[in-house]
């Protein structure tokens, strides 16, 4: 019974006992030749789970957009590696691949290369539905351009807000996405507290976006914690006990929810654990938001078959 549920799952037993070793290949055991079991696995046999997402089906692995800008949050030479990799044509590459194994979202964001690079896809056949970020003061020209299935305010604009006691504002900011006729209008953060705020105050949005690992810390809090110590770049600390912290806010609301940054911009190594963590911890309704940057392995292709593998809600 070749490429069956059955012989699917005969080659994954087999692999079995090398996944929990292997899964997590750094990218020195890759530059090594080191081989990835997942590789073994026929293509055919990976397909991302999708849930409901207000009208839309959509897949529970949403696509990042911030390494097709070159975003790396690790340092400028990696973000220059980014986007000297995805040239002209190689994020339309990379969206196919993703749809070869029913991904079908991408969290996208008006800025840089991506709106060029989206025509790119969409004229070369390109099906994935968007759901955005909103970071402009007015999204009008954004949501008219794109018509998302989705916008979440951006998480940096959202926590700015909170900082300065303006929350207000983006309440207002997310009825403008309303009256704009965005059908799933969502608020993003890396902090809790603040959805676990907007969702006691009952505001009128669908979604909710969260970081795992809360990186808008002030400098203050980071000295608290750190005993008067300072990391070098208090701009992108990730603490392992962060991603439990945001979860649970998620299992305490009805709504459906996109956890992204689940490997801490690539600093987590066993990439399984995080992964299977993220999906044991958040709701069956829930989404988990990865950015892609398949340059030494098939991250696609890894990915996939970890949300496959722990994302299946049947």
């Amino acid at each position: 019974m070749p490429k069956t549920r059955r012989s699917f799952l005969q080659t994954t037993a087999a692999l079995g006992a090398g996944f929990s070793s292997a899964s997590s290949l750094s990218f020195a055991q890759v530059r090594r030749g080191a081989r990835n079991p997942i590789d073994a696995v026929p293509d055919s046999e990976i397909k991302v789970p999708k849930v409901k997402f207000g009208k839309y089906e959509l897949s529970r692995f949403m696509i990042g957009c911030n390494p097709f800008n070159g975003t790396s949050h690790l340092n400028r030479t990696f973000d220059g590696v980014m986007r000297q990799w995805y040239r002209s044509g190689k994020v339309a590459e990379v969206l196919k691949r993703c749809e070869s194994f029913g991904i079908n979202c991408f969290n996208y964001v008006h800025a840089g290369r991506l709106y060029a690079e989206w025509e790119r896809y969409v004229a070369e056949g390109g099906k994935m539905h968007i759901v955005a970020q909103a970071y402009q003061d007015d999204p009008t020209e954004m949501v008219k351009t794109i018509k998302p299935a989705g916008v979440w305010v951006i998480g940096e604009r959202v926590d700015t807000a909170y900082r300065r006691n303006q929350l207000n504002t983006i309440r207002d900011y997310c009825k403008k996405l309303r009256d704009l006729g965005v059908e799933m209008v969502g608020v993003g953060s890396h902090i809790p507290e603040v959805l676990a705020l907007v969702e006691e105050q009952g505001w009128d949005v669908d979604f909710y976006a969260g970081c795992a690992y809360n990186r808008r810390r002030t400098q203050e809090e980071l000295e608290r914690l750190m005993s008067g110590e300072l990391p070098e770049d208090v701009q992108e600390v990730y603490l392992r006990g962060d991603p439990p912290r945001m979860y649970k806010v998620f299992r305490q609301t009805k709504k459906p929810c996109v956890a992204f940054k689940i490997l801490a911009a690539g600093r987590v190594s066993n990439i399984e654990a995080a992964f299977k963590l993220a999906f044991d911890s958040i709701k069956p309704i829930d989404l988990v938001c990865v950015g892609l940057f398949p340059y030494l392995k098939d991250e696609v292709k890894e990915n996939a078959y970890w949300t496959m593998r722990y994302g299946s809600t049947s």
